[in-house]
């Protein structure tokens, strides 16, 4: 199989763990950028990337880059590229772009000049003078940098953050993977207790739920290049069928979340039904003051309503100082909240330990967190 250089990208932040989870499949050559990962790896670890990346938005397969400085550099290069092994002769190829810090500014013009350098190079390859694109999509991106120019194709679709299970959206919904994100960076373990006290739609507890289960994300679902005739089906019947045979079955997970909005813990229980962890999740409607837990040791993950999403900032204070002594009585417990409130401490009433600038949707937030001490090991599970 071909060496391919693929690219998974990420929300800015998130580059560290897609990092993590490439080289827990595999694949160590990689070099880490702002906003993306690109690796080595063949056509098998196409559909095995898509199938287990959690935090990555999709999988780019990187055909070329160069420099181009004029739009004759731009047509010219990209047309030496070898699209035709990619492209079948019906493939529906649409092209989209983006420039940043670069002569070349009009993305219009750019995404223009890519398409027809890409048909003059198949019309070369098939002899043929018009195409009808009714085939399988490839959606081709030319994104300029500083003047460098990349073209890849999009190898998932739909972007990876759809798992297949959330069907319905709440109010401000987190994304599946910046969700998946928080819960690796928080260090919870299937052995903790997890909660989420303003759990909504309940995003956070059900990827924690996978993640324990080590199901992949993209069992339920498919990708653009399931299509694709250069990639043979039994590369994605042999990725699924080994993301079905790792994926664990354990009932003993303490997983609880809370709100105060039945109508967002109605779709909690339908999201998780829908993701298959309905019955290792349990929900109940309790505002955040009255969260109690049985459990001396445990992990918060949670995303509190922000200032801009409600609007009334005495009650957003409110909420955090609530959940402040929440977690004051939960002595041992860590606490992971994404917020974009630049001072929680001062209503959590405790300096944080660590925070991490990440991005909720194009929101900029801090990923705060608080660290309790690790248990004894012995009472690891009380």
């Amino acid at each position: 199989m071909a060496k391919l250089q693929l690219i998974a990208t990420a929300a800015f932040g998130l580059e560290s763990i897609v990092a993590r989870e490439l080289k827990e499949l595999g694949y160590f050559d990689q070099v880490v950028e702002n906003g993306k990962v690109t690796f080595v790896a063949d056509e098998l670890g196409i559909c095995r990337s898509n199938i287990w990346l959690r935090s990555s938005d999709r999988v780019l397969l990187k055909i070329g880059s160069f420099k181009a400085m004029t739009f004759e550099e731009l047509f010219q290069e990209t047309k030496k590229l070898p699209w035709e092994e990619w492209l079948p002769e019906d493939a529906n190829f649409p092209v989209q772009g983006k420039s940043i810090k670069s002569k070349l500014f009009s993305v219009s013009d750019c995404q223009a000049i890519v398409k027809k350098a890409i048909v003059e190079r198949l019309k070369e390859k098939y002899g043929r003078s018009w195409f009808e694109e009714t085939g399988p999509r490839y959606q081709i991106e030319v994104a300029l940098l500083n003047n460098e120019a990349t073209l890849t194709i999009d190898t998932s679709g739909l972007g990876l953050h759809k798992r297949g299970y959330r069907k319905l959206a709440g109010q401000a919904p987190l994304k599946e993977t910046l969700a998946a994100a928080m819960v690796q960076l928080s260090h919870w373990h299937k052995e903790r207790a997890l909660l989420d006290p303003f759990c909504g739609t309940g995003t956070i507890l059900i990827e924690a739920a996978l993640i324990a289960l080590n199901r992949a994300p993209g069992l339920r679902r498919s990708f653009d290049a399931e299509k694709w005739p250069c990639i043979p089906k039994e590369f994605w019947q042999e990725a699924f069928q080994e993301a079905l045979d790792l994926q664990g079955h354990s009932k003993d997970l303490h997983i609880y979340g809370s709100d105060i909005d039945p109508k967002a813990l109605s779709l909690a229980r339908t999201h998780a039904q829908e993701a298959g962890v309905s019955d290792l999740i349990h929900f109940q409607r309790l505002p955040v003051a009255e969260v109690r837990s049985r459990f001396n040791y445990g992990h918060i993950i949670t995303n509190p309503p922000y200032g801009e999403r409600l609007g009334q900032k005495e009650e957003i204070e409110q909420l955090y100082l609530e959940l402040g002594e929440t977690f004051n009585r939960l002595e041992n417990w860590s606490l992971h909240v994404i917020t974009n409130q630049q001072y929680p401490e001062r209503l959590m009433g405790r300096r944080w330990d660590k925070s991490r600038k990440l991005y909720n949707g194009r929101l900029e937030c801090h990923y705060y967190q608080f660290f309790g001490p690790r248990p004894p090991r012995e009472t690891s599970r009380t």
